[in-house]
C-alpha cells in the first residue's frame, strides 16, 4: 500500500480529515498524537479498535498507545470477563487518569458502558518499595479488602501467596508476578518472577497494585450493594442468590451489570480523561451506538423475566448515545473517515501477469506516475 501526505495537512491542526486507505488513518492519528497531545481514538468497530491499536505502534514505537478492552461479554451475560481483561482495563484506566498515554483506543460500545468513579481507582490503588515496612497480617487483610485471592501457587492476576516471610503476588495490570522477600517486617527484595518455573526472573524498584475488580467487594461496598438492591427491585431479596453471595463476600459470575449498586454515582471514561484530550471520532459513530443500544433493550427485555436475578435498566448501565456526544462536547474534535479522497487512496492492481511481454508493467507505470512516498 502506498501513501502520499502533504506538509501542509499535518502541520494544520483541521477538525477532520477524509481518504485514508488502509492503514493511512494510523499514520496519519499518528503525526497528529506528535503535534497536538494525547488523542483517544473512539471507534465505531471493536476491529478498527484493535487494528489501530496494533499499527500505531508499528508507525511510532515511541508512541505510548494503550488499548481499553471490552468485557468481550454481551450485556446482562451471566458469566464474568476474564480476568486478564479486568486486568487490562483497570490497568489502562490507571494510565489513562494519569495522563501517561499518547494514543488511548476505545470502540465505541465499550465506552458506552458506565465505570467505577476515579476515586475508587485511586484509594485502593498502592506501591510497595524495597525497604518499605509491611505488616503480614495487615498486608493479607488488605489484599483480600482489594479482592484478591489467597492461592498456593500464584498463576493469574489477581492472586497472592504468602509462605513464612515469602510473599508472591500477581497484581492486576501486571504481564508478571512478583516475589516479596521479608527480612522481620521490612521488603527486602522485590523480583519478578516467572510462572511457569516459579524461578526470579530480575529484581525490581517498586510494585504497583490495583484493585483486583471493578467495583468494591469491602463491608463499605457489600453494604451499599445490599442497600441499593433492596431500593431497585420488589421482593425478598434474601431469595435472591446473587444477593446473597454479594452478602457473604462472593463475587457472583455477571455481578459486573450489577456495578451501579456498589457505588453512590458511577462515571464515565470521560471523567478519566486530561483536560487537554483530544477526542477523535473513528467512523460512523451514531449508527453504531444506535446498534448497541438496540441490542441492549432487546437483551433487557428478553431476559427480565427472572425474578432470582432482576436486571438494571440499560441507563443505568451505558451512556446513551446523545448523552456520549454531549461530553464529548467539552474536547476538541477530530472526525476521521475512511470513505472519499483525500491523503491516502489505495494503489491500483499491481499484480505480475506473466504472460504480457513486460510481466511488471502494471508496477512500473504506476513507479513513473507516482509523486507521492511509499
Amino acid at each position: 500500500m502506498a501513501f502520499f501526505f502533504p506538509a501542509s495537512s499535518l502541520s494544520s491542526l483541521q477538525r477532520s480529515q477524509t481518504g485514508l486507505a488502509g492503514a493511512a488513518d494510523a499514520l496519519y492519528l499518528a503525526e497528529r498524537a506528535k503535534q497536538a497531545g494525547p488523542l483517544v481514538v473512539v471507534c465505531a468497530s471493536a476491529w478498527d479498535a484493535n487494528r489501530l491499536a496494533e499499527e500505531l505502534c508499528w508507525f511510532d514505537a515511541e508512541l505510548r498507545v494503550c488499548s481499553f478492552p471490552d468485557w468481550e461479554t454481551l450485556p446482562y451475560d451471566t458469566f464474568s470477563p476474564h480476568p486478564d481483561l479486568i486486568s487490562e482495563r483497570l490497568a489502562t484506566l490507571y494510565q489513562i487518569s494519569r495522563g501517561e498515554f499518547d494514543v488511548a483506543v476505545v470502540a465505541l460500545s465499550t465506552a458506552l458502558y458506565r465505570l467505577a468513579p476515579p476515586a475508587f481507582l485511586a484509594a485502593h490503588t498502592f506501591f510497595l518499595k524495597q525497604k518499605d515496612t509491611l505488616d503480614e497480617a495487615a498486608f493479607r487483610a488488605q489484599m483480600m479488602l482489594g479482592g484478591y485471592t489467597h492461592v498456593n501457587q500464584v498463576f493469574a492476576p489477581g492472586e497472592f501467596s504468602i509462605r513464612g516471610g515469602l510473599i508472591d503476588l500477581f497484581p492486576m495490570g501486571s504481564t508478571l508476578p512478583y516475589r516479596i522477600d521479608l527480612f522481620d517486617n521490612e521488603i527486602e527484595t522485590l523480583r519478578a518472577f516467572d510462572v511457569d518455573t516459579q524461578r526470579s526472573i530480575y529484581p525490581v524498584g517498586e510494585v504497583r497494585l490495583l484493585p483486583a475488580r471493578e467495583f468494591p467487594l469491602d463491608e463499605t461496598g457489600i453494604t451499599r450493594f445490599r442497600q441499593a438492591f433492596r431500593e431497585r427491585f420488589e421482593g425478598d431479596p434474601s431469595k435472591s442468590k446473587l444477593y446473597k453471595d454479594v452478602s457473604n463476600g462472593l463475587a457472583p459470575a455477571g455481578i459486573e451489570y450489577y456495578l451501579p449498586l456498589f457505588f453512590e454515582e458511577t462515571a464515565t471514561l470521560f471523567e478519566y480523561l486530561p483536560a487537554q484530550t483530544t477526542l477523535v471520532s473513528h467512523g460512523a459513530l451514531d449508527p453504531a451506538g444506535q446498534a448497541f443500544w438496540a441490542d441492549a433493550q432487546s437483551r433487557h427485555r428478553l431476559l427480565s423475566g427472572d425474578k432470582d436475578r432482576p436486571l438494571l435498566p440499560p441507563a443505568d448501565l451505558f451512556l446513551p448515545t446523545d448523552a456520549f456526544f454531549t461530553l464529548a462536547k467539552g474536547y476538541a474534535r477530530l472526525d476521521v473517515e475512511q470513505t472519499g479522497t483525500g491523503l491516502a487512496q489505495p494503489v491500483p492492481p499491481l499484480s505480475v501477469d506473466r504472460r504480457e511481454a513486460h510481466p511488471v508493467a502494471r508496477l512500473q507505470r504506476f513507479i513513473d506516475g507516482f509523486g507521492g512516498t511509499t
